[in-house]
């Protein structure tokens, strides 16, 4: 059985930075494209970021791009968000995503993805 647990969320001021974390089990994880969702209250789930199987290809919703860093540790079956320069429209629940693809040649929207976590929750103060 798939489990995919995020962590790293919280509470934090505008112009501050959080990392969040997302361990998966139950899947070959290097098999896996894997991605990050985001719903804010009262909107539909974004795309936010993605990375390719091994990491050498990375893809960013514009509104984040240059300030969020996907990255993973296949040895660890873990995958990272280090969101920078945080702002109060980066509030939204972010809920980290696999999808089981051949091809990576565009930002996944949430349709792409297989199997999701409970989501972690991030708020930005002004």
């Amino acid at each position: 059985q798939v489990q995919v647990l995020e962590s790293g969320g919280g509470l934090v001021q505008a112009g501050g930075s959080l990392r969040l974390s997302c361990t998966v089990s139950g899947l070959t994880f290097d098999d896996y494209v894997m991605g990050w969702v985001r719903q804010a209250p009262g909107k539909e789930r974004e795309g936010v970021s993605c990375i390719s199987w091994r990491g050498s290809r990375t893809e960013y919703a514009s509104s984040v791009k240059g300030r969020f860093t996907i990255s993973r540790d296949n040895a660890k079956n873990t995958l990272y968000l280090q969101m920078n320069s945080l702002q109060p429209e980066d509030t939204a629940m972010y809920y980290c995503a696999a999808a089981k693809r051949s091809i990576l040649s565009r930002l996944l929207v949430p349709a792409d993805f297989d199997y999701w976590g409970q989501g972690t929750q991030v708020t930005v103060s002004s």
